[in-house]
Order: C-alpha cells, then structure tokens, then sequence
C-alpha cells in the first residue's frame, strides 16, 4: 500500500514515515501543500494523510481541488485544530476521518487501516470509460455487443489504475512502485503491457485509448484522436528487430511467475 504523507513539521514527519515503513506501507513525504498536490496528482496513492496547517498551500485546499480533479484516494487530516466547524469542512470537502494533534501513534495506524479497509471494501464493482467498462471481479474488459476480453494480473492492475482516474497521467516509475515492487522487471514492461492493452481495447473497437504523455507517463481517455500512437515505441525497442519480441516472451514468462 502506497501513502502521500504532508506535513510541514520536520519531526512529526520523520517519525510519521518511519512508522509508517515500518508497518509495512510505502511513503511518499512532503512538506507543503503545493508539493502535496502534484504528488497527489500522478502518485495514485491507496491513502493520503495531510496536515491541514501547511505553508503554501493547506490541507483543505489541496484536497478540495484533488476531488474536483476526480482523485477519490481516501484522506486523514492531521491538525492541531479541534474545533467542530472546522472538522464539519473537513469532512464535507472529502476527507474520510480526522485526527487532532497530538495523538497517539497506535491510534494514527488503526485509522489508516480502517480507512484504506473502507476504500477497499466500498470500491465499484465496475469501472468505465467511455463505451468500455472493466470488471474487478472477473478481471474482463467489456463493451456492449463484444465478447469480453479477459486480461493477465498485471494487465488488470495496470488498466485499473488508468480507469480509476480518466484523463489523470500515471508515471513508468509509479506503475513500476505498484506492480513490479519487487524488482523483477525493468522500465521497459511498462510499455510492453501498454501495447498490449491497446491491442485488447482495439479488438472491441472500443472508443477509448491508451495516451502517453512525453516525460510524465500515461492516461486512460475516452475519444479518438486518429490512430493510435505506435510510433511512441522506445527507441531501445526499434534499434533491433529482436528487441520488441524478447520483452514480450519476458512478460509473459513474468505473468507465469505471477
């Protein structure tokens, strides 16, 4: 499970995110909000803990323009306020729970667990975009008078972090931290399972692509923009006609292992 931690005390924040790692979550720390937002943005967290009191821009604002933009990672703010009104704003802008400082470090764990256990637990069935829909149960892609297309493990987790969030751009490196934590592939998967799922959403004529973004990373996007980007492949792919053939045998010798 991957976390965005914000907070701007030093300290706390240390502290914080060596619990945190040592509770066995991957933690991503900022100090401001500014930070905190772009993190948030193309970081696709399981949860976000932020401090409402932070330089630049605070915890409230960061999370209210996250939920405009359709970014649903659950949210804990840590505060040193106590007052009601402010917890009332808190929870009506999105945040799922709300933890006054100081507290208890045992306490600040239980409520990440019961916060990333209702995000799993209230996750849709179904996500869509455009006329394609992904089943979480049966790991299908569908559309309406097509035979689903089943995907592999990696390609599910993958085509479920894109639909999660239409439109939101997905880093090589956060697909890699996500999916391939243990080190057994390089970056070069990352557009293998890419391709690979463009050519599952192109055999349901599906109107919805895959889109690269040069430097950022990926998105998932209703609407055609012509053909889609073949010409994107990595140069390190082109330079030999054998390239593009061996990482595919390696992902699929890598979705055997899985």
């Amino acid at each position: 499970m991957k976390l965005l931690l914000a907070d701007d005390e030093e300290e706390l924040s240390r502290a914080l995110s060596a619990i945190l790692r040592h509770a066995g979550y991957t933690v991503d720390a900022v100090d401001n909000g500014r930070d905190a937002l772009e993190y948030a943005r193309v970081g696709a967290y399981d949860g976000m803990i932020l401090d409402i009191m932070m330089p630049q821009m605070d915890g409230m604002t960061v999370l209210q323009k996250l939920r405009a933009e359709g970014v649903t990672s659950p949210a804990l703010f840590l505060t040193a306020k106590s007052e009601i009104d402010d917890r009332i704003r808190g929870l009506d802008l999105g945040a799922d729970d709300y933890l006054t400082k100081p507290f208890d470090m045992g306490e600040l764990l239980a409520r990440v667990r019961a916060m990333l256990r209702r995000r799993q637990n209230f996750a849709p069935g179904e996500l869509s975009c455009g006329s394609v829909s992904l089943d979480r149960a049966s790991c299908e892609l569908h559309r309406e008078g097509y035979a689903p297309v089943w995907l592999s493990a990696r390609e599910f987790q993958m085509m479920e972090m894109l639909m999660e969030s239409p439109g939101r751009i997905i880093s090589v490196d956060t697909f890699m931290d996500r999916i391939w934590a243990d080190g057994s592939a390089d970056s070069d998967i990352v557009w293998v399972y890419i391709s690979n799922l463009r050519k599952k959403l192109r055999s349901l004529d599906a109107d919805v692509e895959i889109r690269s973004t040069r430097g950022l990373g990926y998105s998932v996007q209703a609407g055609r923009r012509g053909s889609l980007p073949e010409a994107e492949v990595r140069t390190s792919l082109r330079k030999t006609g054998k390239a593009e053939n061996g990482k595919e045998q390696n992902a699929e010798k890598e979705e055997q292992k899985a």
